[in-house]
């Protein structure tokens, strides 16, 4: 399972400006990964933290339910 501190993984980040200021910032490869910030640092600061709760472990969610199979893929 992959966590911030086991391993490194690059993704490429798009930084839009945004019609009402600041900057819109997503991840094409995360559907749905996206966050914003006043300038850019902040909006790299806060589509980091999205990153890592859209790959965040989702076991508590899974637990209970029966014949479910959790499998885990390294790439």
């Amino acid at each position: 399972m992959w966590t911030p501190e086991t391993t490194d993984m690059k993704l490429k980040i798009v930084l839009e400006p945004s019609a009402e200021g600041g900057f819109t910032a997503y991840v094409p490869t995360l559907p749905g990964c996206i966050s914003e910030g006043e300038t850019t640092d902040d909006a790299m600061a806060n589509i980091r933290e999205a990153v890592e709760f859209y790959l965040a472990p989702i076991d508590d969610d899974l637990a209970g339910r029966e014949g479910l199979e959790v499998h885990e893929l390294v790439v």
